[in-house]
Protein backbone atom coordinates (compact mmCIF):
# COMPACT_ATOMS: atom_id res chain seq x y z
CA UNK A 1 0.00 0.00 0.00
CA UNK A 2 1.21 3.45 -0.96
CA UNK A 3 2.61 6.23 1.62
CA UNK A 4 3.27 9.39 1.35
CA UNK A 5 5.69 11.35 3.42
CA UNK A 6 5.15 15.74 3.35
CA UNK A 7 8.26 16.65 4.43
CA UNK A 8 10.82 13.89 3.42
CA UNK A 9 13.53 16.83 2.86
CA UNK A 10 13.71 17.30 6.73
CA UNK A 11 16.19 15.13 9.03
CA UNK A 12 13.40 13.08 10.39
CA UNK A 13 11.78 13.33 7.31
CA UNK A 14 14.82 11.31 5.77
CA UNK A 15 15.04 8.87 8.00
CA UNK A 16 11.20 8.05 7.98
CA UNK A 17 11.88 7.59 4.07
CA UNK A 18 15.15 5.61 4.79
CA UNK A 19 13.56 2.95 6.79
CA UNK A 20 10.00 3.00 4.72
CA UNK A 21 12.11 2.19 1.37
CA UNK A 22 13.93 -0.02 2.96
CA UNK A 23 10.84 -2.45 4.41
CA UNK A 24 7.63 -1.28 2.60
CA UNK A 25 6.26 -1.14 -0.83
CA UNK A 26 5.93 2.28 -2.77
CA UNK A 27 6.72 5.51 -0.79
CA UNK A 28 6.45 8.64 -2.32
CA UNK A 29 8.44 11.59 -0.85
CA UNK A 30 6.94 15.03 -0.88
CA UNK A 31 9.64 17.37 -0.57
CA UNK A 32 10.23 21.58 -1.37
CA UNK A 33 14.25 21.46 -2.17
CA UNK A 34 14.54 20.00 -5.45
CA UNK A 35 18.54 18.97 -4.63
CA UNK A 36 17.65 16.20 -2.07
CA UNK A 37 14.81 14.42 -5.31
CA UNK A 38 17.70 12.46 -6.56
CA UNK A 39 18.85 11.30 -3.56
CA UNK A 40 15.65 10.12 -2.70
CA UNK A 41 14.93 8.57 -6.12
CA UNK A 42 17.74 6.24 -5.00
CA UNK A 43 16.33 5.03 -2.41
CA UNK A 44 13.56 3.81 -4.58
CA UNK A 45 11.03 6.23 -3.94
CA UNK A 46 8.97 8.68 -6.30
CA UNK A 47 9.66 12.25 -5.68
CA UNK A 48 7.14 15.09 -5.89
CA UNK A 49 8.06 18.72 -5.85
CA UNK A 50 5.88 21.54 -4.46
CA UNK A 51 5.30 23.94 -2.31
CA UNK A 52 4.41 22.29 1.12
CA UNK A 53 1.77 25.45 1.99
CA UNK A 54 -0.16 24.10 -1.08
CA UNK A 55 -2.72 21.76 -0.47
CA UNK A 56 -3.77 20.66 -3.87
CA UNK A 57 0.10 19.54 -4.96
CA UNK A 58 -0.21 17.26 -1.18
CA UNK A 59 -3.56 15.51 -2.46
CA UNK A 60 -2.25 15.21 -6.19
CA UNK A 61 0.99 13.57 -4.62
CA UNK A 62 -1.01 11.89 -2.15
CA UNK A 63 -3.36 9.70 -4.70
CA UNK A 64 -4.47 6.31 -3.98
CA UNK A 65 -2.14 6.55 -1.06
CA UNK A 66 -2.76 4.52 2.23
CA UNK A 67 -1.04 5.91 5.07
CA UNK A 68 0.56 9.80 4.90
CA UNK A 69 3.20 10.58 7.18
CA UNK A 70 3.11 14.48 7.85
CA UNK A 71 6.29 15.68 8.90
CA UNK A 72 5.15 18.85 11.27
CA UNK A 73 9.20 20.64 10.95
CA UNK A 74 8.08 20.84 7.23
CA UNK A 75 5.39 23.49 7.91
CA UNK A 76 7.38 25.68 10.65
CA UNK A 77 11.13 25.75 9.17
CA UNK A 78 12.97 27.77 6.91
CA UNK A 79 11.50 27.55 3.60
CA UNK A 80 9.78 28.96 1.41
CA UNK A 81 5.66 29.06 1.83
CA UNK A 82 3.35 30.76 -0.70
CA UNK A 83 0.20 29.97 0.23
CA UNK A 84 -0.23 29.84 3.55
CA UNK A 85 2.18 31.75 6.26
CA UNK A 86 2.03 30.50 9.58
CA UNK A 87 2.35 26.52 10.49
CA UNK A 88 -1.46 26.04 11.42
CA UNK A 89 -2.09 27.02 8.39
CA UNK A 90 -0.09 24.86 6.24
CA UNK A 91 -1.08 22.11 8.54
CA UNK A 92 -4.60 23.23 8.26
CA UNK A 93 -3.78 22.64 4.09
CA UNK A 94 -2.59 19.00 4.92
CA UNK A 95 -4.99 17.88 6.97
CA UNK A 96 -7.86 19.14 3.61
CA UNK A 97 -5.95 17.65 1.37
CA UNK A 98 -5.64 14.24 2.70
CA UNK A 99 -9.00 13.95 3.74
CA UNK A 100 -9.71 15.11 -0.31
CA UNK A 101 -7.40 12.56 -1.42
CA UNK A 102 -8.74 9.55 0.49
CA UNK A 103 -5.77 8.81 2.63
CA UNK A 104 -6.67 5.90 5.19
CA UNK A 105 -4.18 6.26 7.86
CA UNK A 106 -2.33 9.36 9.29
CA UNK A 107 0.22 9.76 11.01
CA UNK A 108 1.56 13.25 12.57
CA UNK A 109 5.51 13.36 13.06
CA UNK A 110 6.01 16.53 15.88
CA UNK A 111 4.32 18.58 17.77
CA UNK A 112 1.07 17.34 19.35
CA UNK A 113 -0.23 21.08 19.85
CA UNK A 114 0.16 21.92 16.11
CA UNK A 115 -1.49 18.78 15.54
CA UNK A 116 -4.71 19.08 18.08
CA UNK A 117 -4.97 22.58 16.30
CA UNK A 118 -5.16 21.30 12.91
CA UNK A 119 -7.59 18.52 13.83
CA UNK A 120 -10.13 21.19 15.39
CA UNK A 121 -9.04 24.02 12.29
CA UNK A 122 -10.12 20.98 9.86
CA UNK A 123 -13.47 20.21 11.92
CA UNK A 124 -14.04 23.78 11.13
CA UNK A 125 -13.29 23.83 7.83
CA UNK A 126 -15.32 20.82 6.81
CA UNK A 127 -18.78 21.82 7.27
CA UNK A 128 -19.36 22.27 3.34
CA UNK A 129 -18.58 18.79 2.69
CA UNK A 130 -21.55 16.86 2.26
CA UNK A 131 -20.37 13.43 4.02
CA UNK A 132 -19.09 15.37 6.93
CA UNK A 133 -22.04 17.47 8.19
CA UNK A 134 -22.60 15.04 10.49
CA UNK A 135 -20.08 15.35 13.07
CA UNK A 136 -18.11 18.32 11.64
CA UNK A 137 -15.28 16.46 10.58
CA UNK A 138 -13.87 14.63 7.85
CA UNK A 139 -14.26 11.27 7.27
CA UNK A 140 -10.40 10.92 7.98
CA UNK A 141 -10.52 12.72 10.57
CA UNK A 142 -13.50 11.32 12.78
CA UNK A 143 -11.71 8.26 13.03
CA UNK A 144 -8.51 9.71 14.48
CA UNK A 145 -10.49 11.20 17.08
CA UNK A 146 -12.65 8.40 17.72
CA UNK A 147 -9.29 6.19 17.74
CA UNK A 148 -8.26 8.10 20.84
CA UNK A 149 -11.19 7.69 22.45
CA UNK A 150 -10.63 5.16 25.45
Amino acid sequence: MPVIVVGADTSQGEEIVSSLASNAGEVRAFITNPDRAEALRKQGCKVAVGDVSDGSHIQIAAFECFTAVMVSAAASDDRERSFASDPEAVAGEWMEAISDAGIHRLIWIGSGQLREQCLHGAGRRSGRRSASRQSGLPPLLRHIRQSRRP
